[in-house]
């Protein structure tokens, strides 16, 4: 039978990835995370530059995915305090300026929320009841051509970095500006990514637990795709063990230690002949992740800073083709 690590198997109730950790992080206040729209995967050539790898120093072919970044826009800071029961969002400071596609995702708060807010949250840090301070950022997939819907995705990303307060000072002059990838990531990190995945419906448990067919003799009657038992005969009901037909895919799952390839800004330097595949043309800033990531074409991708690191250090790498060859066929 398959793993059960993923259980129970149900559909994700948003498709805005969730982060429940963030990386640890002691230089100057930073954002920890961005968001793009995957757009599909092309491949390129690079020098291997991984020591004491087999083909060190030699050109190699990598498959690499393709995320268009647009530049976010911090709509809120939010102020997390502590108590007996646990950790709990104190108040959140809105900006004025906030686009107009927004009301699409939700309803603006009142203009003159901004100081009061701000007023609570200080007195907050005087005290020292304050222990994290996050941003709501959201993103802009109008100015895609590639993802047919106006409406933002908002999702929260944590400030790191220096004392609480400093943090609080940077997350208020991030409030209302747009930040870009480049801000945040450099050419040869490594990343932790994060989407749903592609939804299959309702599936049997040979495709979503990897169970065996039943052999000849054990499957007349066309039963051979069929559990060979629902369990013994105590207890006396089915246990949630037993490989069972249900819903596959559309789960969030995150990919640890992606390495980040490549930035750029002009999108017509990677798009191929006649467009991505169920995609179109790359048109705003981009980024190039090594190998495959969660989630079709159009969906909503989370980047982090990796958390599982390990001895990585940051490369850059020496890419000298990037195909631009038809994916048509």
């Amino acid at each position: 039978m398959g793993s059960l690590a993923y259980s129970p198997r149900k559909r994700s109730k948003s498709q805005v990835p969730k982060y429940h950790a963030w990386p640890s992080y002691e230089g100057e206040p930073s954002i920890q995370g961005f968001a793009g729209y995957k757009v599909g995967m092309t491949h390129l050539i690079m020098t291997d530059d991984h020591a004491k790898s087999p083909n060190e120093g030699k050109d190699v072919m990598v498959p690499v995915t393709v995320i268009e970044v647009p530049s976010m826009k911090v709509a809120a800071v939010r102020v997390y305090r502590a108590d007996t029961y646990g950790r709990h969002p104190l108040t959140d400071i809105w900006t004025n300026t906030l686009d107009s596609e927004i009301s699409r995702a939700l309803i603006p708060p009142k203009k003159d929320q901004r100081t009061e807010s701000e007023k609570t949250a200080r007195e907050a840090l005087e005290l020292g009841t304050i222990t994290d301070i996050y941003v709501l950022a959201y993103t802009r997939p109008i100015v895609l051509s590639g993802v047919p819907k106006k409406t933002p995705d908002l999702m929260e990303m944590r400030i790191a970095g220096g004392s609480i307060e400093d943090r609080f000072n940077y997350a208020l002059s991030l409030l209302g500006t747009d930040v870009s990838v480049q801000d945040l990531f450099q050419i040869g990190q490594y990343t932790d990514i994060t989407a749903v995945t592609k939804g299959k419906g309702t599936q049997g448990p040979v495709k979503r637990w990897g169970v065996h067919l039943r052999k000849r003799k054990h499957s007349r009657g066309g039963k051979e795709r069929h559990i060979g038992t629902l369990g013994p005969w105590a207890p006396h009901h089915v246990r949630w063990q037993v490989p069972m037909m249900g819903q596959l895919g559309y789960q969030q799952r995150t990919e640890f230690n992606k390495r980040l390839l490549k930035i750029g800004d002009n999108g017509a330097e990677i798009t191929p002949k006649g467009g991505f595949l169920h995609y179109g043309d790359v048109r705003n800033p981009y980024i190039l992740i090594k190998g495959s990531i969660p989630g079709p074409a159009k969906r909503l991708v989370r980047i982090r800073h990796a958390m599982r690191i390990g001895d990585h250090t940051v490369r850059e790498p020496v890419i000298s083709y990037i195909s631009q060859e038809s994916k048509q066929g």
